[in-house]
């Protein structure tokens, strides 16, 4: 697919893009002979997906890796949804952090600065990794602290693939190429919302979607969310996960973990006592106190 094509589908109407979601889910559910499951976070667009495959086809599982992490709000609402299994990491968060490192800024700036981390100076491998970080973060790579991509492995890829190996069962994802532009060239390269080639099966039912179709979706069906959005959250991913931080500010006069010092205070003090949270933040140069 090349990019005038996906825009021209992501210029639809809401009715138009159920349409053709409802028909990928369809075509992905019949190819892999039901052998398919819903990759259930609890967040607003996996419970969009959720609702849209069980529209069609009821008894697909959803799939929720219970990382430790989610949000008090978000584990009840997972709860109180049907027919949902649970998967737990295979390293806590804590310990990942510790001994690989923290997730910042990007997963493709944390994976290339925990290479550089590594790297004696002057060797030659040093400047195709340092091509991949942005100059304005480069000086990461001198931080007192680890950084890693390593988490999403431990907390949620591994999980999943063990499942996915134990089961047969392929995975639809709430995710859009509209959510960065690492989504979006991803999109294009795989074709679409639907692969079938190798190890890669996997659906996107709502590549083409928006921030506001899932919200407009929501409000045309009276779709069940998570509490967590009226308590001035954007995302709802692993609670102390830094990757895009540095862009809250963009939307809100707060970052998340400011926001979290006021919703979850108890969960804040812990973490910034236990863990080295504040002095990861403190480095970046980003604030922990709420105003």
């Amino acid at each position: 697919m090349d990019k005038s094509t996906l825009q021209q589908l992501q210029w639809l109407p809401i009715e138009a893009k159920i349409n053709y979601s409802l028909e990928r889910i369809r075509e992905f559910y019949e190819k892999m002979d039901g052998n398919v499951y819903v990759a259930f976070s609890g967040g607003k667009d996996s419970t969009v997906l959720l609702h849209l495959v069980r529209t069609f086809y009821p008894n697909v599982p959803a799939v929720f890796n219970n990382t430790g992490q989610e949000y008090p709000e978000i584990r009840r609402f997972v709860a109180a949804t049907p027919n949902v299994v649970k998967l737990h990491p295979i390293q806590r968060f804590s310990s990942v952090v510790e001994e690989r490192g923290w997730p910042v800024i990007s997963k493709i700036t944390a994976s290339a600065l925990s290479h550089l981390q590594r790297l004696p100076y002057d060797d030659p491998r040093e400047e195709g990794y340092l091509n991949l970080v942005a100059e304005r973060w480069q000086f990461l790579r001198k931080a007192p602290f680890k950084i890693s991509d390593y988490c999403c492995q431990a907390l949620k890829k591994r999980p999943a693939a063990m499942y996915e190996k134990a089961t047969g069962n392929k995975p639809f994802l709430g995710m859009m190429a509209s959510d960065s532009d690492q989504r979006e060239l991803t999109y294009l390269k795989r074709g679409g919302c639907n692969s079938f080639s190798g190890r890669n099966i996997v659906s996107w039912p709502l590549g083409i979607w928006n921030e506001r179709d899932v919200w407009n979706y929501i409000k045309m069906f009276d779709v069940p969310y998570s509490e967590i959005y009226e308590m001035g959250f954007s995302r709802t991913g692993c609670m102390f996960c830094l990757f895009g931080i540095h862009l809250d500010c963009g939307y809100k006069a707060e970052n998340r973990i400011q926001t979290m010092a006021r919703t979850h205070p108890k969960l804040w003090d812990y973490y910034l006592r236990k863990t080295k949270l504040k002095e990861v933040m403190d480095f970046i140069n980003l604030p922990t106190e709420p105003f």
